[in-house]
């Protein structure tokens, strides 16, 4: 697990044998980070009642923000 990012949102499963005999190996998808980003996101487009077309930078890095704060009162003990 990444300090910085929380590690992959959903952790991937170890190397399967498909039914055709060869290995297939899941990718890491997406971090923590882009997962409570994304959340956050939602809620800021429902908030403002906006269309995703018309959303600012300012708004991702708010977006960001939120999932970064999210982490860290994660980590406390």
């Amino acid at each position: 697990m990444s300090k910085e990012t929380g590690g992959n949102a959903f952790p991937a499963q170890p190397k399967l044998r498909s039914s055709l005999g060869y290995e297939v190996v899941p990718q890491g998808g997406m971090t923590l980070r882009d997962y409570f980003a994304a959340k956050a996101m939602q809620a800021i487009i429902m908030g403002n009642q906006a269309h995703f077309a018309s959303m600012t930078a300012g708004a991702v890095g708010d977006a960001y923000a939120v999932a970064d704060l999210m982490l860290a009162e994660r980590a406390k003990p």
